[in-house]
C-alpha cells in the first residue's frame, strides 16, 4: 500500500529525572511522529524520528528540515525505500511508517524476518549509582521480574562498581545475569585493572569497555572477560566487523543510530552468523518506537536475549494510548506491537500536512 497523505507531529516528554548524554543535560525528550495515511482513510501508520542530543550528529531541525525534503520529493516505497544518504534517525522513522503501513493493510505483522517472532521477550534494569542505590533498585526490579540487569561502570568509580557486583554476587548467588557497560570510559590498562577485580562469573560482558575498542582483542587475552559492541558498530564499522568473535558477547542494537531497520536487521543476522547475542536497545524514544524494537527483537532469534527497552520509565508520559510496558519483566511482543499502532494524538502537536 502506498500512502497518499502524511501528516507531521512534535512532542515534548518531561524526563521523570535529568539525564546526561555524553556530557549534554536533558530534562525534555522531543522528537517527530510521522503519520501515513492510506488514500480511503482506514489506514494510519506511524513512524518516530527523534535524534537524541549528545548521541546523535544531526540535531532535531536538521532532521525535520530533510525529513521534509523526503516528503517533498516522495522518495520512498515500501519496497524501495529512501534512496540517498539520510540521517539515521530519519532513516529509522521512515522505514518504520512504511513497514507499519503494510501491516495496517494486511492486518498481519510486518515482515522483518523469515523466523517467526517469539511471543515475549525479557527485559534487562538498568543499574547506576552508589552501591546503596544500586541494591534498592535491584531489589524493587527483582520483585518485579527481572533476572537481568545492566550495571553502568567507570574509571573514576571503579571501586564502587566492584562493592556493587560483589553486592549483587552475594545477594542474588547466580539467580541473575549482570551485565556491565563502560561507555567507552576507560584505558587499557583501567579495563585490566577493573576486569581482575571483578568476581569471576558474576557477569556476562562489558559493553564498550574501552576509550579505544582497537584495543579490545588485547583487554580479552589479558582478562578472558568478553566485550559487547554498541557505539563502534556506528562509529566504525569496519573495526567492528575486524573484532574476533572469541572476544565478544553481543552487539548492542539502537536501531535510529545505526541508521535504520534494514541495517540494523543485517547486524542482527551478522551477530547471530557469529554466534553473538543481539541485545536491542533504544535512546529514550517512546513506545511508538519501542514496539516496533521488541517486534525486531524477537524476530531475531528463536530465545531473544534480554533487551534494553526498559527506557521508557525515564519517560513522565508515553505517546501511545496504551503506555508501552512489560508484564512480569517480559514484553509480550504482538500485543505491543499492535498497541504501538495506537497513538495518543492529544499528546502531539501537528506541525504539517503533506499530499503524496
Amino acid at each position: 500500500m502506498n500512502a497518499a497523505y502524511s501528516h507531521l507531529y512534535r512532542y515534548s516528554i518531561p524526563f521523570s529525572e535529568p539525564i546526561t548524554v555524553k556530557g549534554c543535560r536533558l530534562h525534555h525528550r522531543e522528537g517527530i511522529v510521522l503519520a501515513l495515511k492510506s488514500g480511503d482513510g482506514k489506514s494510519t501508520a506511524y513512524g518516530e524520528i527523534a535524534p537524541l542530543p549528545g548521541l546523535h550528529n544531526e540535531p532535531l531541525p536538521a532532521a525535520e528540515q530533510q525529513l521534509m525534503a523526503v516528503l517533498t520529493k516522495n522518495d520512498f516505497t515500501e519496497s524501495g525505500p529512501l534512496s540517498g544518504e539520510l540521517y539515521p534517525s530519519v532513516r529509522t522513522g521512515l522505514e518504520m511508517a512504511l513497514f507499519n503501513l503494510e501491516a495496517q493493510s494486511s492486518q498481519q505483522l510486518p515482515h522483518l524476518s523469515e523466523r517467526a517472532p517469539a511471543p515475549a521477550i525479557a527485559l534487562n534494569a538498568l543499574l547506576f549509582g552508589d552501591t546503596a542505590t544500586v541494591e534498592k533498585r535491584a531489589e524493587e526490579y527483582y520483585r518485579q521480574g527481572y533476572r537481568t540487569f545492566k550495571l553502568k561502570v567507570n574509571a573514576a568509580g571503579a571501586e564502587e562498581a566492584l562493592r556493587s557486583i560483589r553486592m549483587l554476587k552475594s545477594t542474588y548467588n547466580g539467580s541473575i545475569a549482570l551485565r556491565l557497560d563502560a561507555n567507552q570510559s576507560m584505558s587499557l590498562d583501567e579495563a585490566v585493572e577493573f576486569s581482575r577485580n571483578v568476581p569471576e562469573g558474576s557477569i556476562e560482558y562489558i559493553e564498550e569497555p574501552l576509550k579505544n575498542p582497537e584495543q579490545i582483542e588485547e583487554l580479552h587475552e589479558r582478562t578472558s572477560i568478553p566485550s559487547a559492541l554498541d557505539e563502534t558498530l556506528w562509529q566504525n564499522p569496519e573495526l567492528a566487523r575486524s573484532i574476533p568473535s572469541k572476544c565478544l558477547k553481543a552487539y548492542v542494537l539502537k536501531p535510529n543510530r545505526l541508521g535504520g531497520i534494514k541495517a540494523t536487521l543485517a547486524l542482527a543476522e551478522q551477530a547471530r552468523n557469529k554466534s553473538l547475542q543481539t541485545v536491542f536497545s533504544s535512546t529514550f524514544e517512546s513506545g511508538i518506537s519501542l514496539s516496533f524494537y521488541a517486534l525486531m527483537a524477537a524476530c531475531c532469534a528463536a530465545l531473544p536475549s534480554a533487551c534494553g527497552l526498559d527506557t521508557f520509565r525515564f519517560l513522565k508520559h508515553d505517546l501511545l494510548d496504551k503506555p508501552f510496558a512489560p508484564v512480569n519483566a517480559r514484553l509480550d511482543t504482538q500485543n505491543l506491537y499492535w498497541n504501538g499502532q495506537k497513538v495518543a494524538l492529544r499528546s502531539i502537536k501537528l506541525t504539517s500536512i503533506w499530499t503524496l
